[in-house]
């Protein structure tokens, strides 16, 4: 797992004003009700965020994201892995989550990140994007290949081995912020992946924090402030460069 119940997704300096949020209930395309977390700004800034959690889905740290997020103008909800299989609910540290992954389908979080999609559109009618962290990294990456029509893809620390096969599909551009130290993965797979994505021509950023622990982006972790503050700014200047070429 890549966060403790205390952890928090680091604070934004300029905070805005979140209008609502709060746990809710969705439905996806095959009638699975999931758990979700949405964050509605009071200022939206015309782009919606869905977030791909690590192994625990709707876990405290990532309704905490939501609220960064909102607090920054965009309209988000971070969606739970497991509606399928352990039902309905918010994951903390006792969530037994070992026995539940395996079952999660690249195509059945495609189609819950389709339903968060289409709420956030009830607020906002701008575009997609996705972030993820770890193994919601890895899934984030790979719905750059799907028929989803996300603006782009963002995963911190994310697993390359969950895109390797829909690399030639890949359409949306992607962000890779990787952890130096990452102990998830070894450089050797994401310089590989980097290498295959060059190879099939596919447009990426990629940015290796040297040094930094895998799930960096964590307020609890002084000693990597800057990281944390330089993939805020990553991130914004991916969304809004990519936002500016969708067609009004």
């Amino acid at each position: 797992m890549c966060h403790s119940t205390d952890s928090r997704p680091p604070a934004l300096a300029n905070p805005g004003e979140v209008a609502q949020d709060g746990a809710l209930e969705l439905t996806s395309a095959d009638g699975t009700v999931f758990s979700a977390f949405h964050a509605i700004p009071a200022e939206p800034n015309g782009v919606n965020i869905v977030i791909l959690p690590d192994i625990r889905g709707t876990h405290p740290y990532y309704q905490a994201l939501a609220n960064r997020f909102a607090q920054a103008g965009f309209t988000t909800a971070a969606i739970d892995y497991y509606g399928r299989t352990a039902g309905v609910g918010v994951r903390d540290d006792e969530f037994e989550w070992k026995q539940y992954l395996p079952s999660v389908q690249p195509d059945e979080v495609a189609a819950d990140v389709k339903a968060a999609a289409e709420h956030l559109t009830r607020f906002n009618t701008g575009p997609v994007f996705t972030v993820g962290f770890c193994f919601g990294g890895g899934q984030s990456w790979r719905l750059s290949a799907s028929d989803l029509g996300v603006t782009g893809v963002i995963g911190f620390y994310g697993l390359p081995k969950l895109v390797n096969d829909v690399v030639d599909d890949i359409s949306a551009p992607l962000l890779l912020l990787l952890a130096g130290a990452d102990v998830a993965t070894t450089p050797e797979e994401f310089e590989t992946f980097a290498k295959n994505l060059d190879a099939a021509g596919k447009t990426y950023d990629m940015h290796v924090y040297e040094g930094a622990p895998h799930s960096f982006f964590d307020a609890t972790y002084d000693e990597w402030q800057e990281a944390c503050d330089d993939a805020w700014s990553r991130m914004i200047t991916f969304i809004e460069t990519h936002s500016a070429k969708v067609p009004a």
